[in-house]
Formats: C-alpha cells, structure tokens, sequence
C-alpha cells in the first residue's frame, strides 16, 4: 500500500492512498461473505446463497464497492498508528479509482489534534499569581446582609421594601436568632457571615485569576482548530442550556420564541467563545502531558463511582472520560497557581 500524507489549513490532513490489484483482490472473499450474509434472494436463505448466484444479483461493482470498505476499514488504523496522527472524528473518505484488476486508489480527509506551540505559561502564570489575593468584607456589608433578611422575614417582596422602617422589620431577639441556627448573639451570626462572605470572595477571585491566566497563556498560544473541535464544544454548550431552560421549568422552544431567535442564531452568536472553550482544553491538555500532571487513581475512581450511583443510566465511558477531564483540569490550574512559579 502506498500513501502520501498531505497537511490541510484548519488541523486537517488529506491521505492518499494506493492498494495494489493483487492485495485489494484478497478482500474478495471477506465481501462475497459479509455479502452472502446480509443479502435475500427469493429461494435462498440467509448466508447459504450459492457464490456464482449471488455474484449474478448483486453485480460486480457492488462487490468491489463491499471490497473497498473493507480495505479502508483494514488499513485506516495501521496508516493512523504507523504515522502518528492523532485524530480527531469521523474522516471523510473518497473512492477515487474501483476497477476489477486494477489498483484501488482513495483519498481520506480527517481532523487531527492540532499542533500547539506554548508560551512560556509558567512565566505568565507566574506574572499574574505573584501577588497573594486579598479579600475584605467590610461590616456595613455584613449589616446589609442582615438586613435583607430581616426583611424576607416579613414576607413580602424585598423589592418593594425601600422605605421600609425598623418597626415594620422582625426584632433581633432570641427567637430571630434560633430560627436562622444556633447562634446566641446577633455577633455569632455576623461572625458567620463575614467568614462565609468572605470564602465566596475568595472562590469568586481565584476563579476570575484562574481565567485571566488561561487568557494570558491563549492570547499567546497559535492554533488552528478544526471545525470538528469548535461543532463538537457548541453541541456541549446548547446540551447545557437546554437542560438549563428545562431546570427552569420552560421548554426551550418557548423561551427561543421569547428572545424571537433560533438555534442557529444562538449558535453563530456563541462560535467565538466555542472556539475560546475548545483552545482552552487544548491548552490545558498538553501542560498536563508535559508536567506529567494526572488526578489521583482512588479519587478518580471515587468520583467515578459516586456518578454513577446517582445516575446510573450514565455512560460509563463517557463518565470515566468527563471526570478525569475535569479532575486533570483543576490539577493544572492548581499547578498554574503555585508558589514555585513564581
């Protein structure tokens, strides 16, 4: 077998291919069977149709055509391993040469992992965590917390309470107090508060460095991405919206004739942040694999499991392969952000 190898724009690569007449003849055999068993002619019973009658019904075109799938079917893997394409999808394949003793000539067009040349991400990552965050909650923001639910205690909507008075609000006593938990003063709930205001402060600004070090590292890293790669994070993006909609106790049908859109419309309006999502992973895949970094086998698996237990329909592979993404991105991220990068 002969081929030629061709790089395409977008991540794409175009394989030629040539199988000489005396091996593309030996596939013969393995077509008239797979043939023979999936045809019916009046009289004869599946898989016991006589060669010479089977080959007179179906003609010998369609035995060739049956030849080739199976040659590409065969030698799709070995030119994939034996000249290390990582591909990506379904690959598109074309007949261009099917002839009785002659060679039998294709062309196969496939997407295939696009080659990311990284920046140095330690030294922008570095840049941008060098300084520890610091988070204050100052109390006139805890005091309004208290307030607004004092104010839900009234049972009325928060937001036609602007000029509410203070006798019109639940008294801070003993009873307010033990109805919100165990807390003895109005200084023990405050307290807790402030502690849980300020872990929400902290999450929201470790999440907002997080990104401004993923953009750091993309705006600095070229990649052409293949479509296949931008379609497949858009499907992502609507499959999550939709149950979002669903959540929300709308059908998503509704709630696009409300925004007087489509699909289509919400698709072409999200392809740039697709594309960001998809070279996001990309990126966060190969740090993984050069920093050798991997979550850890018993609470991946732990993770797995307790997936599965709540969803048991869930596909087992597709779970596996969810949660040791999400579980190899946090390793990175949580490499990105350490102190000896610094």
């Amino acid at each position: 077998m002969k081929i030629e190898i061709k790089k395409l724009p977008k991540s794409l690569v175009e394989i030629m291919g040539t199988i000489e007449s005396e091996e593309f003849e030996s596939f013969r055999a393995k077509a008239m069977k797979h043939l023979a068993e999936h045809a019916e002619l009046p009289g004869f019973r599946k898989g016991h149709i006589p060669e010479a009658t089977l080959k007179t019904a179906v003609g010998e075109m369609t035995i060739l055509e049956e030849m080739a799938e199976i040659a590409i079917d065969s030698r799709y893997p070995e030119i994939i391993m034996g000249n290390k394409l990582d591909v990506i999808g379904r690959p598109t394949i074309g007949i261009l040469k099917l002839a009785k003793d002659n060679p039998f000539e294709f062309k196969i067009t496939t997407a295939v992992v696009p080659e990311l040349s990284l920046p140095d991400y330690k030294k922008i990552a570095g840049k941008i965590t060098k300084d520890p965050i610091k988070i204050t909650v100052e109390d006139k923001e805890v005091e309004e917390v208290v307030m607004n639910i004092r104010k839900q205690r009234t049972g009325k909507n928060p937001e036609e309470l602007k000029d509410i008075k203070e006798e019109d609000l639940p008294k801070i006593d003993e009873e307010f107090l033990k109805s919100l938990g165990d807390f003895k003063t109005i200084d023990d709930l405050k307290k807790l508060l402030k502690d849980n205001m300020t872990k929400e402060k902290e999450q929201q600004a470790k999440e907002k460095r997080r990104m401004e070090v993923i953009k750091g590292i993309s705006d600095e890293t070229k990649a052409e991405l293949p479509d296949i790669l931008i379609e497949s994070e858009l499907n992502t993006m609507v499959a999550q919206f939709k149950h979002d909609v669903s959540q929300m106790g709308i059908k998503f049908e509704d709630y696009l004739k409300h925004l007087k859109k489509t699909e289509e419309d919400m698709r072409k309006e999200w392809q740039k942040d697709a594309e960001s999502r998809a070279k996001t992973q990309l990126i966060l895949n190969k740090i993984a694999d050069t920093e050798k970094l991997a979550p850890e086998k018993e609470k991946l698996e732990k993770e797995i499991a307790h997936i599965i237990e709540h969803y048991p329909d869930a596909d087992s592979e597709r779970t596996r392969s969810y949660v040791d993404m999400v579980m190899t991105n946090e390793k990175v991220l949580e490499f990105l952000e350490t102190p000896p990068l610094r």
